[in-house]
């Protein structure tokens, strides 16, 4: 029986805390993600004395039950290869049965050198920790708009939302 209950609360706690995505709400969301993509994510990384790194967030304010329009702004460094890029995002988030987000945006990024720009896609799955914190573990392809600045690219993303 016990097993029986905790399955039925790992089951249920989710729908009952997915409440945050009602209408006038407003969320924060940072994503751990790759830094060569234009994307407004937190990411790392070293390889033969050069580090890569990238900061941003994304903010976003329900416009109707479950529907979030979105912004984010971002900067990567690429060390020695390139110089800073600056990085914007505008889009929506939809939140299916309050649970599942999936995301259209258009996303651009900006550098002395050059400029690119994709529309992506994005699903993945709410994991509500609490009232008001989420962990969202996502896919996303990124649909280059001119090949000759960028390319188009499949991401595994790590979300964390607080929605307020």
């Amino acid at each position: 029986m016990k097993k029986v209950y905790a399955l039925w609360v790992m089951v249920a706690i989710p729908f009952v805390l997915s409440a945050q995505t009602e209408k006038g709400g407003w969320l924060i969301e940072a994503n751990t993600g790759t830094a060569t993509t234009g994307n407004t994510s937190f990411s790392l990384s070293s390889s033969d004395g050069n580090t890569d790194w990238s900061i941003g967030a994304d903010a976003g304010y329900f416009v109707m039950d479950n529907l979030a329009v979105k912004a984010g702004l971002g900067y990567s460094d690429a060390g020695d290869f390139a110089d800073g890029v600056l990085v914007y995002k505008i889009g929506g988030k939809y939140y299916i049965n309050g649970q599942i987000p999936v995301g259209l945006d258009f996303t651009g990024f900006s550098s002395d050198r050059n400029d690119g720009s994709w529309v992506g896609a994005q699903g993945g799955y709410a994991i509500f920790l609490g009232e008001s914190v989420a962990i969202e573990p996502a896919v996303r392809y990124n649909f280059t708009l001119d090949e000759s600045q960028a390319e188009s690219i499949f991401q595994a993303l790590v979300g964390f939302t607080l929605f307020l």
